[in-house]
């Protein structure tokens, strides 16, 4: 007897099935390759959201930003100060594209001697937030968060991938937890290019040990669109594809042909960029000038980071760019990079992890910049959670757990507020 409704009765036999036997069940199932991420990600995103309530938590708590320019730190709401600053910027490129005219003397002789202009930011970020924008018909701010947050995923699995395949699953996951807490880690989920050029670095270290040069040999391009500092990744691919070449037991494995590839295609990204620059601001040179005298930024061999570190160790802060809290976090960081260098080299990485990461730390060091930004500018150096995150795979979860929420509530003052409303990202 049918139903009232027409449907089928609970005992009836269907076509084909044999009366007894259970129905499969419908769930939702992943990949085979996607399910090694899961635990990582999970880890992630909860320590990114703890942190990012805590912050959330201090603006209100302060007011301070309500107050404040909504260039410059401030906002009608806590979350627009994660598009103010350089954000400001990417959200400009994103809604009207480039006016790259020549460069614009400004009159005093201060310490900007050139006027600002938005060719200083590399154009892969904010083309993804327009193209983003244009699809979901989200706001351009919207979708720099989306850009932001989505690529901070794929970062984190590929600091998981990385570190898994050198140090275990667990230490894996452990390094894409460490990601979401490190000093500096406020940017991840705001209108910032970082989580992009992470995301692309560790897939780029990635497919590197793993001999997929034209990968790498790609990605590296990609990156090279989107961070002038990317010219670290690209001098360590070339670098690795360079004694791959020259080799015997390389040319064997790889052959020639694909780390060649991945030679000559990393760089053209970024000499592409700053040519275009250098030929429509009418002088080869013109993003460079414009990165000194605009922003006053630009290689010093490390006059300026010592000078910080002497300031800072007697109590005065004569130096240009002084703000207290955030350079007192970035001394800390500089006394403690020899020690995590050490460790690292010390489980023998893979070449491309440990150029890439040396190169990254001789910029960062040997540029002039605001050194309260010293965690920001080291967020990129993921390869240095390989030995923490190994150490830490030894503690039981109650422990780990004990860890990542004491961090994860922390890291919403070190890693978000000091950098946001204490300093300038």
């Amino acid at each position: 007897m049918s139903t009232a409704s027409g449907g089928i009765e609970a005992d009836t036999v269907l076509p084909g099935e044999q009366s007894g036997t259970p129905r499969p069940s419908r769930r939702l199932t992943l990949p085979p390759g996607a399910r090694p991420y899961v635990a990582p990600l999970v880890l992630y995103c909860v320590t990114k959201l703890v942190g990012l309530t805590i912050f959330a938590c201090l603006l209100e708590h302060a007011g301070d930003y309500r107050r404040k320019d909504p260039r410059f730190g401030g906002g009608a709401h806590w979350w627009d100060v994660l598009s103010t600053w350089d954000g400001w910027w990417y959200l400009q490129v994103a809604g009207h594209g480039y006016d790259p005219k020549p460069l614009e003397p400004l009159p005093g002789g201060g310490l900007f001697t050139v006027k600002q202009n938005s060719v200083a930011f590399f154009p892969l970020y904010p083309g993804l937030i327009r193209s983003v924008s244009e699809t979901t018909g989200l706001g351009l701010y919207g979708s720099g968060i989306l850009v932001s947050v989505l690529a901070s995923l794929v970062a984190a699995a590929g600091v998981y991938a990385v570190v898994s395949a050198l140090a275990g699953v667990r230490a894996g996951t452990i390094a894409a937890g460490l990601w979401a807490v490190v000093p500096g880690a406020g940017v991840e989920w705001a209108v910032y290019s970082e989580s992009l050029f992470v995301a692309i670095a560790a897939w780029t270290c990635y497919s590197v040990m793993r001999g997929r040069w034209v990968a790498a040999g790609l990605l590296a391009f990609l990156a090279g669109l989107n961070r002038p500092t990317s010219a670290a990744l690209i001098g360590a691919v070339g670098l690795a594809a360079l004694v791959t070449v020259l080799r015997r037991d390389g040319r064997r494995e790889h052959g020639v042909g694909q780390p060649v590839f991945a030679m000559v295609a990393a760089p053209l990204g970024l000499l592409t960029y700053v040519a275009w620059v250098g030929w429509r601001m009418g002088d080869l040179t013109a993003y460079f000038t414009l990165q000194r005298e605009g922003w006053a930024h630009y290689f010093d061999w490390g006059a300026y980071t010592a000078d910080v570190l002497g300031n800072v160790a007697v109590g005065h802060n004569d130096y240009l760019f002084a703000f207290s809290t955030p350079d007192l976090l970035g001394v800390q960081l500089v006394v403690a990079l020899p020690f995590l260098i050490a460790l690292m080299l010390r489980r023998r990485p893979p070449l491309v992890l440990v150029a890439y990461t040396l190169a990254g730390v001789v910029t960062v060091l040997g540029t002039q910049q605001m050194f309260g930004n010293t965690s920001r500018y080291l967020l990129p150096a993921f390869p240095l959670l390989l030995a923490p995150a190994a150490a830490l795979s030894r503690l039981k979860w109650p422990g780990l757990t004990v860890f990542f929420t004491t961090t994860a509530v922390a890291s919403g003052w070190y890693a978000h507020y000091v950098i946001f409303e204490l300093g300038i990202p």
